[in-house]
């Protein structure tokens, strides 16, 4: 794995000298690992150890990445950093993985490579993290169906993050990243967006008959 990575860091360096961002190193190195892991038929456990590196020491310790990423600390001395800290705690790909890291002066971006491994993985396994903000909470039905209807709208499995804010307009939106799915998906929610404005007003009249019924005394 370390020379398929160094193999692919070069040629890219050569190919991209002049237009290199953070987002096309993290590509590479993702694709790299990915691929290592596969070969083992343990992605899923492998992306999960990886992810833990940057939600338990990273995150929590900011000034631990900092030092990582430090131009003034050489490779030698990163490299025993790393060796005590991951070396008892890791599988020996992901602990090769964040060697050549070091070796090539990339753990600075560490976080970011992580994050697109996450990424990459969710997306040749067809998922798609998506965020559903309602005006009122849904039931479990109607939640299947929308689950239903996004599955067809996104071309894969959609993974929901379910969102109440009673200030929603319309009763509904649905985020994919940084997008906001617009009219044109308008025909294909409107069913169920009048389910949930028809739910919403039926609760209120339920509401008002209960305070006139004078039997509710």
């Amino acid at each position: 794995m370390a020379q398929d990575l160094e193999a692919r860091d070069a040629r890219f360096a050569a190919e991209f000298a002049g237009d290199v961002t953070v987002e096309k190193i993290a590509a590479v190195y993702t694709e790299a690992f990915l691929n290592a892991a596969e070969k083992t038929g343990q992605v899923e456990e492998l992306v999960a150890e990886l992810r833990a590196v940057e939600e338990e020491v990273l995150k929590p310790f900011p000034r631990f990445a900092e030092l990582l990423g430090s131009a003034i600390i050489n490779h030698e001395e990163k490299l025993g950093i790393l060796n005590r800290v991951f070396e008892a705690r890791v599988s020996p790909l992901v602990m090769n993985f964040l060697r050549v890291l070091n070796r090539r002066d990339r753990l600075d971006i560490l976080g970011p490579i992580v994050r697109a491994v996450q990424e990459e993985w969710d997306r040749r396994r067809g998922l798609v993290h998506l965020k559903v903000i309602t005006a009122t909470p849904l039931e479990k039905d109607l939640k299947e169906r929308l689950e239903g209807q996004l599955r067809e709208l996104v071309g894969g499995v959609p993974v929901v993050q379910w969102q109440v804010d009673p200030g929603v307009i319309g009763g509904i939106v649905v985020q994919v990243g940084d997008k906001i799915l617009d009219a044109s998906v308008e025909t294909q929610l409107r069913k169920i967006r009048q389910q949930i404005i028809d739910r919403s007003a039926h609760e209120i009249q339920s509401r008002r008959d209960r305070f006139c019924d004078p039997a509710g005394d």
